[in-house]
């Protein structure tokens, strides 16, 4: 008896109802399609056609991009595609996901070619994975998988990791600004995000990608500022000095901040830096600033620019909490302030 063949098969006629028109070999079999009829309708001039091996393409015409990404993810898939529900169990969690220059055009990258431009699909999964690239499917493997994010009913990489995927494979300095850059500028993730990505995939010696993120660090600082700017208006704060240097009066300089309000001794800061992932905090210049200043009597609050996009009520009440303790401090040391 095979035990492969289920009791109860579904009709034949029911594969032209169902949503999905890609499906492999073990779910026709599921619905009572041997093998061998598969291969059958899958000979020249036939109904059916294999899009990879093992996927199936339940029509004769080209397919379509949702079609195409579908059996990317049937082939990479035990199980076929899947996409993490919030506080679902992680063996719930998708085994693999579209990453790359496709994931880029699923969220939107307007520099991203279309979907049916793409050679190759990137899918990403875990290393410990026994898959080769065929076709236009192209596997990537990562130590441990980051959690995907649904884009019309697909997993797909978060964008800091699906832009290190396609950079990874590009080689056109002006294609890799353009695409670092709508990452900044189009909101959809922090540049340090992205500096930490492709600084993980051992990018950052290529001569275009260091070029290409010195160009999106100074987009991620500019952005930043704007938002500073905007959160001080929008919320009703003292206006402070912008982008100043401190230096004790004919002593050493202690460092430029983004905004200073003197009379109440604190100073802000935006971190921008891309620390590694090993790094220690109290090894940074940031800390060690901090630490002087505020031996200085002057608070100083760190602003990171994902904080500015996301919660900027957060980083006011942050603010407005350092400004309102003011009068219960001792007065700091005299500080002489110029323009940065």
């Amino acid at each position: 008896m095979n035990h492969d063949t289920p009791l109860s098969p579904l009709p034949l006629r029911h594969l032209s109802d169902v949503h999905s028109r890609v499906m492999t070999t073990r779910q026709l079999r599921e619905h009572g399609i041997p093998a061998a009829e598969t291969t059958e309708r899958c000979r020249a001039g036939g109904p059916w056609q294999q899009l990879l091996p093992g996927v199936y393409l339940l029509h004769s015409g080209p397919p379509t991009s949702e079609e195409r990404l579908q059996a990317v993810l049937l082939y990479a898939s035990h199980r076929g595609p899947t996409v993490p529900r919030q506080g679902a169990a992680s063996e719930d969690a998708p085994e693999a996901m579209i990453t790359g220059l496709a994931a880029l055009a699923l969220h939107g990258f307007a520099e991203a070619p279309a979907l049916l431009g793409l050679d190759r699909i990137d899918v990403l999964v875990s290393r410990t994975r026994r898959l080769r690239s065929t076709g236009f499917a192209r596997i990537l493997r990562a130590v441990e998988l980051p959690v995907a994010q649904e884009i019309t009913g697909v997993p797909a990489a978060p964008v800091p990791r699906a832009l290190a995927d396609a950079v990874g494979g590009l080689t056109d300095a002006p294609t890799v600004r353009r695409l670092l850059t709508e990452a900044v500028r189009g909101g959809h993730c922090e540049a340090t995000a992205v500096v930490r990505e492709l600084s993980r995939a051992r990018l950052l010696t290529r001569p275009h990608v260091v070029d290409a993120v010195d160009t999106l660090l100074a987009e991620g600082r500019a952005l930043a500022e704007q938002r500073l700017y905007a959160m001080v208006r929008e919320h009703g704060l003292p206006d402070p000095l912008w982008n100043v240097d401190l230096r004790l009066p004919g002593g050493p300089h202690l460092g430029g901040v983004d905004a200073f309000w003197p009379e109440h001794g604190v100073a802000l800061e935006i971190d921008t830096r891309a620390p590694r992932p090993e790094e220690d905090p109290l090894a940074s210049p940031f800390f060690h600033k901090r630490e002087h200043l505020e031996r200085l009597g002057i608070t100083v609050v760190r602003c990171l620019p994902r904080t500015l996009r996301e919660s900027p009520d957060q980083q006011a009440a942050v603010v407005r909490t350092a400004l309102m303790a003011a009068g219960d401090r001792e007065p700091g040391a005299y500080v002489v302030v110029l323009p940065r």
